[in-house]
This record gives structure tokens, C-alpha cells and sequence, in this order.
């Protein structure tokens, strides 16, 4: 059944069409009350792309310490005719497509394979998934799009039935590694019930490395990583009439090595009370107190193939880069 009172098409041309997925307003807000009003705060991380937030995560793929962005693209490059190979025709729906930068080698693949192609990215920024979309009408003459701004759970259940003879769902830039173990789990469950067998799963993770690179990349000299954090309390401020003051706040990004992930919080510089007049909240917060934004957790490879191998998404294609950084999975429900 569907969960959405009203989605919104905009249909810009024959080959554009982009949806936008309203909740029930009752619902908005409800995961910040329940993780600023927890013993050891939290946000879900999605607050932190609003269309500022998705523009600075843009400015950190390009810095030099963060290697990701480079390394899954030169995955990419070297085997994205083999992903396109094995797949076939299919509908490619992109999980976070952002720019879509790295999709276009994808694209490309298909195209020189002439591959007929669904192109369905998801992403909550309207303004990053409506550039991106216009831009890549014209690199591809044949291609058709149909975008749809949401989370990427909303995304997941609102998919209809594949128009093509296969579904290919790709999460690439370690976007997975912002959920827990648990979230991971139940995350995996939605990309299987958005299968049928014989669709693919394409997955790119960041690896478990030296803790030295990864704190660099969540610490850059430019401090990008920094605005990129602060910047989800002016997307609290607008979206929840929220007086969060950033310069009372502080980045701060560690890697924990006994759970392979990076961890990044807010710490309050002083003593403070924030209100959120829109969802009737108040916060106290204690100097030096936290509030955790993100998580990036890294991972081992043959774990990882263990847990979507208990999901039955077999894998069928591995790709790595020569420092063994990032890789890139493809793998089909059985």
C-alpha cells in the first residue's frame, strides 16, 4: 500500500520526469525529537544533504584527503563495461545519485553496448537530482530518467514494476557505511524486496585502512568537511524554526578502530539551550556535550560477502583498486 498522501510529478520532457514524495506532515521531525532528546544525542544523517549540505559534499569529493571519490572512480573506469555486460539491458536505480558523476561511466557502458536503459536516481536534494538529470539529457540521446526526490526508503517502496527485462539497484560511495549493523540489515531486506531474482545490486564500500587516511579525510585543511557538518544545524534552523548558533559548535571526526568506523559529532562549546519552535522541542546542551551526525563505517570483504550472501544477493563480479582502498560489488538475487 502505498505510504505517501501526495507525490508530485513534474514531467520537464518527453525523456524527464521527476517525483517528489510528501510524508504525512505529522511525521516530519520525528527522528530529531527522538535523537536530540536521547541520553547521547544523534541526527540522522539524511538532515545534513539539503541542497547547501549536497553542494559542500560536491567540494569534498574534490579534496586531495579525501580518496574515495578518486579511487571507486577509477574502479569504475577500468570495469564498467563488465558491470553492463553482466547486467543487460536494465532499469538502474541509483541509491544518493548526487552529481551523478561517477554514473556517467555506467551510462557510457551501456551506450557503447547499446544497451537499452531506465535511468531512476534517488536522492532528498531537489536542486543536486534536477541538475544532475538536466544534465545528462544531452550526452545521451536515448536515455529516459525518472527521478525521485526522497529518502532512500521511500525511494525503495514507491519503485513500480521494471519496464525492462532487469533492475539493477547501485549504492556507490560507501553510502552504506552511514548505517549501523543493525540499519545495514534491514536496509539489505528493502533492496531485496525491490528485486526480483536475477536483478543485480551493484554496492561500493570504503575498506578498513590506516587510521591516519581515514581521519584525514574526515579532518581536510580546507575545513569543508567542517562546514559540511555544522551546516545540518542552518537545515534544522530553516526546515524546524531551530536558533542553533554553529559558532557554538565544534566538528570533530575520529576513527574508531574497534568498530571500523569513522565517527563524526558536533561538541557544543558552552552551555546552551536550543529551540525548535516548529516541533515544540528544546535542548539543553552541556559544554563539551555531543551530538553524532554520521557514521562511515569501514569495511572487511569477505565479511561483507558473508552478510549478502544471507540476503541471498550472490556475488557475481568484484572489483578492487591496487591499494585494496575501496572496492566495488555486483551482485545478483538468487
Amino acid at each position: 500500500m502505498d505510504c505517501f498522501t501526495d507525490v508530485r510529478t513534474v514531467c520537464l520532457n518527453e525523456r524527464l520526469r521527476i517525483e517528489y514524495l510528501i510524508t504525512p506532515t505529522d511525521d516530519q521531525g520525528k527522528d530529531v525529537i527522538v535523537g536530540l532528546t536521547s541520553a547521547e544525542k544523534t541526527l540522522p544523517c539524511s538532515y545534513l544533504y539539503d541542497d547547501t549540505g549536497s553542494q559542500l559534499f560536491e567540494e569534498i569529493c574534490q579534496l586531495p584527503e579525501y580518496y574515495l571519490t578518486r579511487t571507486e572512480t577509477l574502479i569504475l573506469r577500468g570495469n564498467a563495461l563488465h558491470i553492463a555486460s553482466i547486467t543487460g539491458a536494465c532499469e538502474l536505480v541509483e541509491l544518493g545519485s548526487g552529481s551523478s558523476l561517477k554514473t556517467r561511466l555506467l551510462l557510457d557502458a551501456y551506450e557503447k553496448l547499446n544497451l537499452s536503459l531506465l535511468y531512476c536516481p534517488i536522492d532528498v536534494s531537489s536542486a543536486a537530482l534536477t541538475m544532475s538529470a538536466r544534465d545528462l539529457l544531452p550526452s545521451y540521446k536515448t536515455i529516459r530518467i525518472r527521478g525521485v526526490v526522497a529518502t532512500y526508503e521511500q525511494g525503495l517502496k514507491h519503485l513500480k514494476s521494471p519496464v525492462l527485462p532487469r533492475r539493477m539497484i547501485a549504492m556507490i560511495g560507501s553510502s552504506i557505511g552511514n548505517l549501523t549493523a543493525a540499519e545495514c540489515g534491514r536496509f539489505l531486506q528493502q533492496i531485496v524486496d525491490s528485486l526480483r531474482t536475477g536483478d543485480c545490486f551493484l554496492l561500493g564500500v570504503d575498506l578498513h585502512k590506516d587510521k591516519e587516511q581515514l581521519e584525514a579525510a574526515y579532518n581536510d585543511d580546507q575545513g569543508v568537511t567542517a562546514k559540511f557538518n555544522t551546516n545540518v544545524l542552518c537545515h534544522l534552523n530553516s526546515r524546524f524554526g531551530g536558533n542553533f548558533n554553529i559558532k557554538n559548535f565544534q566538528h570533530v571526526a575520529f576513527y574508531n578502530e574497534q568498530c571500523h568506523q569513522i565517527e563524526i559529532y558536533l561538541k557544543s562549546l558552552a552551555v546552551q539551550k536550543v529551540q525548535l519552535d516548529r516541533l515544540g522541542l528544546t535542548v539543553d546542551m552541556k559544554e563539551g556535550e555531543t551530538i553524532r551526525t554520521e557514521i562511515s563505517r569501514k569495511f572487511v570483504l569477505e565479511q561483507l560477502k558473508q552478510e549478502l550472501e544471507a540476503k541471498h544477493l550472490h556475488c557475481v563480479g568484484m572489483w578492487t583498486d591496487p591499494n585494496m582502498w575501496c572496492a566495488v560489488l555486483l551482485t545478483q538475487l538468487q
